[in-house]
Protein backbone atom coordinates (compact mmCIF):
# COMPACT_ATOMS: atom_id res chain seq x y z
CA UNK A 1 0.00 0.00 0.00
CA UNK A 2 1.25 3.30 -0.88
CA UNK A 3 1.88 6.17 1.30
CA UNK A 4 1.46 9.58 0.70
CA UNK A 5 4.81 12.24 1.23
CA UNK A 6 3.02 15.37 -0.13
CA UNK A 7 -0.17 16.00 -1.67
CA UNK A 8 -0.95 19.40 -3.18
CA UNK A 9 -4.27 20.33 -3.78
CA UNK A 10 -5.86 22.71 -7.00
CA UNK A 11 -2.71 25.22 -6.02
CA UNK A 12 -2.72 28.70 -7.29
CA UNK A 13 0.31 31.13 -6.38
CA UNK A 14 1.51 34.34 -7.99
CA UNK A 15 4.15 37.28 -7.64
CA UNK A 16 2.79 40.39 -6.67
CA UNK A 17 -0.16 40.53 -9.58
CA UNK A 18 1.27 37.81 -11.99
CA UNK A 19 -0.54 34.39 -11.46
CA UNK A 20 1.81 31.64 -12.30
CA UNK A 21 0.13 28.17 -10.71
CA UNK A 22 -3.21 28.26 -12.01
CA UNK A 23 -4.30 25.17 -10.01
CA UNK A 24 -1.49 22.59 -9.91
CA UNK A 25 -2.45 18.73 -8.58
CA UNK A 26 0.11 16.52 -7.09
CA UNK A 27 0.97 13.84 -5.18
CA UNK A 28 4.05 11.95 -4.54
CA UNK A 29 4.37 8.76 -2.44
CA UNK A 30 7.23 7.55 0.02
CA UNK A 31 10.02 5.24 -2.10
CA UNK A 32 8.89 7.78 -5.47
CA UNK A 33 10.92 9.85 -8.23
CA UNK A 34 8.92 12.09 -9.81
CA UNK A 35 10.11 14.33 -12.88
CA UNK A 36 8.10 17.52 -13.99
CA UNK A 37 8.65 18.37 -17.37
CA UNK A 38 7.55 21.47 -19.71
CA UNK A 39 8.69 24.52 -21.23
CA UNK A 40 10.46 27.88 -20.47
CA UNK A 41 7.91 29.71 -18.03
CA UNK A 42 5.26 26.72 -17.88
CA UNK A 43 5.53 27.21 -13.94
CA UNK A 44 7.68 24.06 -12.66
CA UNK A 45 10.75 26.29 -10.56
CA UNK A 46 7.60 28.51 -9.16
CA UNK A 47 6.13 25.41 -8.07
CA UNK A 48 9.40 24.22 -6.84
CA UNK A 49 10.08 27.27 -4.54
CA UNK A 50 6.46 27.76 -3.26
CA UNK A 51 6.41 24.11 -1.97
CA UNK A 52 9.71 25.28 -0.20
CA UNK A 53 8.05 28.10 0.62
CA UNK A 54 9.61 30.79 -0.78
CA UNK A 55 9.04 34.39 0.28
CA UNK A 56 8.39 35.95 -3.13
CA UNK A 57 5.22 33.70 -3.85
CA UNK A 58 2.11 34.37 -2.34
CA UNK A 59 -0.08 31.06 -1.97
CA UNK A 60 -4.34 32.26 -3.64
CA UNK A 61 -5.70 28.96 -3.13
CA UNK A 62 -4.98 25.65 -2.46
CA UNK A 63 -3.22 23.10 -0.28
CA UNK A 64 0.38 21.78 0.40
CA UNK A 65 0.29 18.91 2.47
CA UNK A 66 2.91 16.58 3.96
CA UNK A 67 2.85 13.58 5.68
CA UNK A 68 -0.62 14.24 6.69
CA UNK A 69 0.06 17.72 7.61
CA UNK A 70 -1.23 21.16 5.79
CA UNK A 71 2.17 23.24 5.23
CA UNK A 72 0.14 25.86 2.84
CA UNK A 73 2.03 28.96 4.50
CA UNK A 74 4.48 27.56 7.39
CA UNK A 75 7.33 29.47 7.08
CA UNK A 76 10.37 27.86 4.51
CA UNK A 77 12.86 27.01 7.74
CA UNK A 78 9.74 24.81 9.17
CA UNK A 79 9.23 23.16 6.11
CA UNK A 80 12.69 22.70 5.58
CA UNK A 81 13.10 20.98 9.53
CA UNK A 82 10.13 19.06 8.50
CA UNK A 83 11.50 17.16 5.57
CA UNK A 84 12.07 19.45 3.06
CA UNK A 85 14.96 19.90 0.47
CA UNK A 86 15.05 22.34 -2.63
CA UNK A 87 18.12 22.43 -4.69
CA UNK A 88 18.13 25.46 -6.31
CA UNK A 89 18.36 26.09 -10.50
CA UNK A 90 20.56 28.96 -10.08
CA UNK A 91 22.60 28.31 -6.50
CA UNK A 92 24.06 31.89 -4.95
CA UNK A 93 27.01 32.70 -3.84
CA UNK A 94 26.88 33.69 0.11
CA UNK A 95 30.29 35.98 0.59
CA UNK A 96 31.38 36.33 4.15
CA UNK A 97 30.02 32.66 4.92
CA UNK A 98 32.27 29.43 5.29
CA UNK A 99 30.94 26.46 3.40
CA UNK A 100 31.67 24.16 6.39
CA UNK A 101 30.48 26.43 8.99
CA UNK A 102 27.09 26.76 6.67
CA UNK A 103 26.84 23.01 6.49
CA UNK A 104 27.38 22.51 10.13
CA UNK A 105 24.68 24.51 11.23
CA UNK A 106 22.40 24.08 8.90
CA UNK A 107 22.81 20.08 9.93
CA UNK A 108 22.85 21.01 13.50
CA UNK A 109 19.95 22.91 13.93
CA UNK A 110 17.70 20.11 11.88
CA UNK A 111 19.35 17.65 14.89
CA UNK A 112 18.39 20.03 17.36
CA UNK A 113 14.67 19.50 16.07
CA UNK A 114 14.58 16.30 15.87
CA UNK A 115 15.80 16.22 19.56
CA UNK A 116 19.20 14.33 17.59
CA UNK A 117 22.62 14.76 19.16
CA UNK A 118 24.35 17.86 17.60
CA UNK A 119 27.72 17.36 16.82
CA UNK A 120 30.91 19.79 17.41
CA UNK A 121 33.52 20.81 14.44
CA UNK A 122 35.62 18.21 14.52
CA UNK A 123 32.96 15.17 14.65
CA UNK A 124 31.36 17.23 11.78
CA UNK A 125 34.39 17.57 9.97
CA UNK A 126 34.57 13.90 9.51
CA UNK A 127 30.99 13.14 8.64
CA UNK A 128 31.29 16.26 5.96
CA UNK A 129 34.17 14.94 4.26
CA UNK A 130 33.07 11.53 4.24
CA UNK A 131 29.93 12.75 2.39
CA UNK A 132 32.04 15.01 0.08
CA UNK A 133 34.46 12.11 -1.13
CA UNK A 134 31.15 10.38 -2.88
CA UNK A 135 30.50 13.30 -4.22
CA UNK A 136 34.03 14.17 -5.96
CA UNK A 137 34.03 17.46 -3.66
CA UNK A 138 37.32 18.13 -2.34
CA UNK A 139 37.82 19.50 0.96
CA UNK A 140 39.32 22.88 0.13
CA UNK A 141 35.61 23.67 -1.56
CA UNK A 142 34.57 22.91 2.61
CA UNK A 143 36.82 25.74 3.45
CA UNK A 144 35.85 28.43 0.99
CA UNK A 145 32.57 30.89 1.31
CA UNK A 146 29.18 29.25 0.45
CA UNK A 147 29.86 28.65 -3.58
CA UNK A 148 32.09 31.80 -4.21
CA UNK A 149 34.28 31.23 -7.48
CA UNK A 150 33.02 27.91 -7.53
CA UNK A 151 32.02 26.69 -11.39
CA UNK A 152 28.08 25.65 -12.50
CA UNK A 153 29.09 22.36 -11.41
CA UNK A 154 30.63 22.99 -8.59
CA UNK A 155 27.46 24.80 -6.97
CA UNK A 156 25.53 21.56 -7.95
CA UNK A 157 27.80 19.02 -6.94
CA UNK A 158 27.32 21.35 -3.15
CA UNK A 159 23.56 21.03 -3.18
CA UNK A 160 23.69 17.48 -4.07
CA UNK A 161 26.46 17.46 -0.53
CA UNK A 162 23.75 19.47 1.24
CA UNK A 163 21.09 17.61 0.23
CA UNK A 164 22.64 13.72 0.87
CA UNK A 165 23.75 15.36 4.98
CA UNK A 166 20.66 17.00 5.58
CA UNK A 167 18.56 13.96 4.82
CA UNK A 168 15.53 15.29 4.44
CA UNK A 169 12.44 12.74 3.10
CA UNK A 170 11.34 14.77 0.38
CA UNK A 171 14.33 16.35 -2.30
CA UNK A 172 13.18 18.86 -5.05
CA UNK A 173 16.03 19.23 -7.57
CA UNK A 174 15.39 21.92 -9.59
CA UNK A 175 17.33 21.77 -12.72
CA UNK A 176 20.38 19.86 -11.51
CA UNK A 177 21.30 18.51 -14.49
CA UNK A 178 22.08 22.06 -15.74
CA UNK A 179 26.00 22.90 -16.40
CA UNK A 180 27.05 19.64 -15.76
CA UNK A 181 29.68 17.35 -17.81
CA UNK A 182 28.85 14.21 -18.50
CA UNK A 183 31.28 12.88 -15.57
CA UNK A 184 29.41 15.38 -13.00
CA UNK A 185 26.05 14.07 -14.18
CA UNK A 186 26.91 10.71 -13.90
CA UNK A 187 28.35 11.05 -10.15
CA UNK A 188 25.19 12.86 -8.95
CA UNK A 189 22.73 10.96 -10.18
CA UNK A 190 24.44 7.92 -8.28
CA UNK A 191 24.06 9.98 -4.87
CA UNK A 192 20.86 11.26 -6.05
CA UNK A 193 19.19 7.42 -6.43
CA UNK A 194 21.60 6.16 -3.36
CA UNK A 195 19.96 8.86 -1.52
CA UNK A 196 16.45 7.57 -1.90
CA UNK A 197 15.03 4.73 0.36
CA UNK A 198 11.60 3.49 1.00
CA UNK A 199 11.05 6.48 3.45
CA UNK A 200 12.22 9.17 1.39
CA UNK A 201 11.23 10.76 -2.23
CA UNK A 202 12.27 13.10 -5.11
CA UNK A 203 11.10 15.44 -7.54
CA UNK A 204 12.92 16.08 -10.47
CA UNK A 205 12.70 19.33 -12.58
CA UNK A 206 14.30 18.68 -15.74
CA UNK A 207 13.92 20.13 -19.32
CA UNK A 208 15.69 16.81 -20.85
CA UNK A 209 16.21 13.59 -21.11
CA UNK A 210 19.44 12.92 -19.99
CA UNK A 211 19.12 13.09 -16.41
CA UNK A 212 16.68 10.69 -16.64
CA UNK A 213 18.67 8.37 -18.51
CA UNK A 214 20.24 7.92 -14.75
CA UNK A 215 17.33 8.46 -12.43
CA UNK A 216 14.02 6.70 -13.96
CA UNK A 217 10.90 8.37 -12.74
CA UNK A 218 8.26 6.31 -11.72
CA UNK A 219 6.15 9.37 -13.18
CA UNK A 220 6.81 12.16 -15.38
CA UNK A 221 4.60 15.24 -15.16
CA UNK A 222 4.27 17.75 -17.99
CA UNK A 223 3.43 21.54 -17.14
CA UNK A 224 2.02 23.94 -18.75
CA UNK A 225 0.56 27.40 -17.96
CA UNK A 226 0.87 26.75 -14.47
CA UNK A 227 -0.58 23.24 -14.29
CA UNK A 228 0.02 19.87 -14.46
CA UNK A 229 -1.48 19.29 -17.74
CA UNK A 230 -0.62 15.12 -18.32
CA UNK A 231 1.48 12.38 -16.36
CA UNK A 232 2.88 9.37 -17.91
CA UNK A 233 5.15 6.89 -17.28
CA UNK A 234 9.08 7.04 -17.76
CA UNK A 235 8.90 6.37 -21.33
CA UNK A 236 7.67 9.88 -22.27
CA UNK A 237 10.97 11.24 -21.76
CA UNK A 238 11.57 9.28 -25.29
CA UNK A 239 8.98 10.45 -26.88
CA UNK A 240 9.66 14.34 -26.11
CA UNK A 241 12.98 14.00 -27.15
CA UNK A 242 11.59 12.81 -30.24
CA UNK A 243 8.62 15.00 -30.82
CA UNK A 244 8.92 17.73 -28.80
CA UNK A 245 5.76 18.95 -26.49
CA UNK A 246 3.61 19.40 -29.20
CA UNK A 247 3.63 15.59 -29.37
CA UNK A 248 1.27 16.40 -25.29
CA UNK A 249 -1.38 17.65 -27.52
CA UNK A 250 -1.96 14.50 -29.10
CA UNK A 251 -2.85 12.73 -25.70
CA UNK A 252 -4.73 15.28 -23.86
Amino acid sequence: MKTSLLNIQNLYASVGNNSILKGVNLEVNLGEIHAIMGTNGSGKSTLAKVIAGHPMYTVNKGSIILKNENITYAKPELRSQKGVFLAFQYPVEIPGVNNMDFLRLAYNAKQKYNNSKELDPLFFYDLVNEKAKHLNIHNQFLRRNVNEGFSGGEKKRNEILQMVLLNNQLSILDETDSGLDIDSLKNISENIRKSLTVDKAVILITHYKKLLDYITPNLIHIMRDGKIIFTGKADLAEKLEEKGYEYINSLI
